[in-house]
């Protein structure tokens, strides 16, 4: 063989020897993240959920991959997104609200990590907050049990309304039992409660309507995914109806709504993320217990109180968490 060739072999022996090496590196396991929603108002619950893989030790692009699925309130859709993601064989699935019950629809045995509102048991998500059991574990905010909280902070922002309103999704799992247990608030309250449904965006004009026929003295909004993604908007219109409003997030009250209590979203989304990692790292679902929030976060505007014409309470200023003036 001629010395030429030999050099022109090793060389072509030498480049070829590489590639063949980085083709044969290990996929990068992927995540499945299912939302009902867009990610246009879900900024913060995504630097949280990246938040907590970076605690599970993966970065997005270097070890780990996430593969988005958006519904953009289009629920419908859901059941061949998830589909799609079981397809794809990924290593969990991260999902909330409505998504889950597609996920969960979509596979027996692939992971997933839930962010609901409502009782993770009752919805038939776990065998128990402890002992998941299946293939199914996550986070509930407790949003059944805040809804009431809500209410009840909202009358004593107006003491002397007698009626008020509860706006609820009913698309959304849990939706039922949020309505009932604010109602039951409500009767404890001995005040009036009026529940307003909106499973989309064109729905909001019409509640605010009815608000209006029915002379309530407040609304509270009860958790939910598709009104996470229109907080602005929910507080303009109530600043233009006049309408004292509660809802869930900190986003809801620097936007002008009057008050909103509930936990961090951005913490929740990012206990989420920890699961996924550690789900990645050979953890079960069965033996990860759902988590619950343990510190709740109370904020009132000040400047929208004195535009609808309310005085808040010496006392309720002073155990707010955050007061905006």
């Amino acid at each position: 063989m001629r010395r030429r060739e030999v050099i022109t072999l090793l060389g072509g022996s030498a480049i070829a020897w590489p590639l063949a090496a980085r083709a044969q590196r290990p996929a990068l396991p992927v995540i499945g993240f299912l939302h009902s929603e867009a990610p246009g108002a879900y900024a913060s619950q995504l630097r949280g959920f990246h938040q907590g893989l970076s605690e599970a030790g993966f970065v997005e692009g270097r070890n780990v991959a996430v593969e988005y699925r958006w519904a953009e309130s289009h629920y419908d859709r859901l059941p061949a997104l998830a589909a799609d993601l079981v397809a794809r064989r990924v290593a969990v699935i991260a999902s909330n609200g409505p998504a889950v019950k597609a996920a969960k629809t979509a596979t027996a045995t692939m992971p997933i990590v839930f962010f609901v509102a409502g009782d993770p048991v009752q919805l038939g998500l776990v065998a128990s907050l402890a002992r998941p059991g299946g293939n199914l574990t996550g986070i509930t905010n407790l949003g059944v049990e805040l809804g009431p909280k809500r209410l009840e902070l909202l009358h004593e922002l107006v003491p002397a309304a007698t009626s008020f309103a509860a706006l609820v999704n009913p698309a959304s799992p849990g939706a039922g039992n949020q309505s009932e247990a604010v109602q039951a608030a409500a009767r404890a309250l001995s005040v009036q409660l009026a529940v307003l449904n909106a499973s989309t965006e064109a729905d909001f004009d019409t509640v605010f309507a009815k608000l209006a026929e029915l002379r309530a003295g407040g609304l509270v909004i009860v958790t939910d995914p598709l009104f996470n993604t229109r907080q602005e908007q929910l507080a303009a219109l109530a600043a233009r109806n006049a309408v004292p409003t509660i809802y869930q997030n900190n986003e809801f009250t620097a936007a002008g709504g009057l008050a909103s209590y509930g936990a961090s979203s951005e913490d929740l989304w990012r206990k989420i993320g920890a699961y996924a990692g550690r789900i990645i790292k050979g953890e079960k679902p069965a033996d990860l217990p759902v988590q619950q929030p343990t510190k709740f976060e109370l904020i009132i505007n000040l400047k929208t109180a004195k535009a609808l014409g309310l005085t808040v309470p010496p006392t309720l200023q002073a155990t707010a968490d955050e007061v905006i003036e």
